[in-house]
């Protein structure tokens, strides 16, 4: 025979499950530190500063 299930259960413990994966994905998308966004933030301009100084400079063209 088939087993016997409760569907209310089974509706409350698929709605826990969810709200349990979208807050591992809130975790891992705004769970940084204030120190360590502000490090990500530096950390990404001295990067553009460096890749700013390594462009080749345009050349002016003279006519």
């Amino acid at each position: 025979m088939a087993e016997i299930i409760n569907l209310r259960q089974k509706r409350k413990a698929q709605a826990r499950a969810s709200r349990a994966a979208e807050a591992a994905d809130n975790r891992v998308k705004f769970g940084l530190t204030k120190a360590a966004k502000k490090e990500a933030s530096v950390k990404i301009a001295q990067d553009q500063r460096r890749l700013d100084q390594l462009k080749l400079a345009k050349k002016k063209e003279t006519e």
